[in-house]
């Protein structure tokens, strides 16, 4: 196979979609995403024995038990992905929402319309379920999409994929409006994120190493989040009841995700009253605490399970650890705590335990992140959470899209004028 001739023809295919797509009735898009659902639930025993594919061939390369349950497909996994796609199409339409309009002293009416982006390519690994998520978000919000999932999960993708097309096709929408790249050689990549004619911008979802090459080789924009260094952090006018189980759900709740907290500063003034109670309930879940000199002898102090204390390293404080890992500082008040998360933060998600008004609200404006969350844990930094329905992924970038990245996030604006024979004197 010709790569470049390949992505040139599947560009040019999604670029002629996304015309059609951008004109696209809300009900014509909801038919499709609605009969997608029922083709989903319909081929469930295909896609079962596409992922049985993938999984055997995936052990037999010695893929490591994570990566192998986030590729594995179940029955109930099927039917998450159906009732997705019915969400989604209940979702209100952003496309040609009109807003912020007006009028000017010459007479004009000025305001924006929000419209698709155009053409979208995802590049993913191992979850099959992306297919579905993002072919349904680039829909609804107007745009093409061009999928390359990882080679772990081509024949998966490749069925998902059909259920697409069928669904586009019985709404009467361009069957190109979603393609799934079908081939796993890298070189479709390297084409995919150079094609500025046809690709209006990228969205990697997946480890540090893809996303940073994707960063350094792109000539399209890209949406990105390279890591998710995620703080919490303990105000010396917290309220006790609601420490322990905002540092445990932040931490424990699930160690494999981006919003999960991988840094807790504590003030130092109140340090001896919560440290040692979260040293001994982060020691019980299993999780290793790399800690500064001061929190170390506090702990150690305390009688918190010596297996569990490490001396921290500098590296410690950027570190993503996806793992029952965190790192843990004192500080002396609220003006070290923001400068000690601007500094080493990876700007995704930060949140501070406090009663104190001023200080939270310092906390808000300060602090230089995608959220920022007042007495509450990391884990809400989520689409579904915040009322998008779903994300595309969750952008530490400042342009275009912050955060979460829902079906607004894959618009733009631009600005419309209204007029009754004006002109400019």
């Amino acid at each position: 196979m010709d790569i470049q001739n390949y992505m040139q023809t599947l560009g040019q295919q999604a670029r002629a979609a996304s015309r059609l797509l951008a004109a696209a009735s809300t009900e014509a898009k909801n038919t499709a995403l609605r009969a997608m659902a029922t083709e989903i639930r319909a081929r469930r025993d295909d896609l079962l024995a596409a992922n049985a594919a993938d999984l055997e061939e995936a052990r037999r390369a010695g893929l490591e038990p994570a990566l192998l349950d986030r590729l594995t497909l179940d029955a109930k996994g099927i039917e998450a992905m159906a009732e997705g796609l019915e969400q989604i199409a209940a979702l209100p339409d952003p496309v040609g929402e009109i807003n912020e309009v007006k009028r000017r002293p010459s007479g004009i009416q000025v305001g924006k319309m929000r419209v698709p982006l155009g053409v979208i390519g995802i590049i993913y690994e191992a979850r099959p379920n992306v297919t579905a998520d993002a072919a349904a978000l680039c829909l609804k919000s107007g745009n093409a999409a061009i999928l390359r999932g990882g080679r772990e999960a081509i024949n998966a993708n490749r069925a998902i994929a059909a259920c697409v097309r069928a669904g586009l096709l019985e709404a009467g929408l361009p069957e190109h409006a979603v393609q799934v790249v079908e081939t796993t050689d890298r070189a479709a990549v390297g084409a995919l994120i150079t094609m500025p004619e046809f690709v209006d911008v990228i969205v990697p979802r997946g480890g540090k190493g893809l996303i940073e090459r994707i960063s350094a080789e792109a000539r399209v924009p890209v949406i990105k989040h390279l890591d998710g260094n995620c703080h919490v952090y303990i105000d010396a006018e917290a309220d006790p009841a609601k420490v322990v189980p905002i540092v445990e759900n932040a931490k424990t709740q699930r160690y494999g995700t981006c919003n999960t907290a991988e840094s807790l500063l504590v003030a130092r003034d109140v340090a001896d009253i919560y440290l040692p109670e979260i040293g001994r309930m982060l020691a019980a879940r299993g999780v290793e605490m790399r800690c500064c000199a001061d929190s170390l002898a506090l702990l150690r102090e305390a009688g918190v399970a010596a297996d569990k204390l490490v001396a921290a390293t500098d590296a410690d404080w950027r570190e993503e650890y996806l793992a029952p890992i965190i790192a843990v500082k004192l500080v002396d008040g609220l003006d070290a705590a923001i400068a000690h998360v601007n500094t080493y933060s990876s700007g995704h998600t930060e949140a501070i335990v406090t009663e104190n008004y001023t200080s939270a609200m310092r906390f808000l404006r300060e602090v230089d992140s995608a959220s920022v969350m007042i007495n509450a844990s990391t884990r809400f930094a989520d689409g579904f959470e915040y009322g998008l329905g779903a994300e595309i992924g969750i952008s530490t970038d400042k342009i275009h899209a912050r955060g979460p990245v829902g079906l607004e996030g894959l618009t733009s604006q631009k600005w419309i004028v209204f007029g009754n024979g004006e002109i400019r004197r």
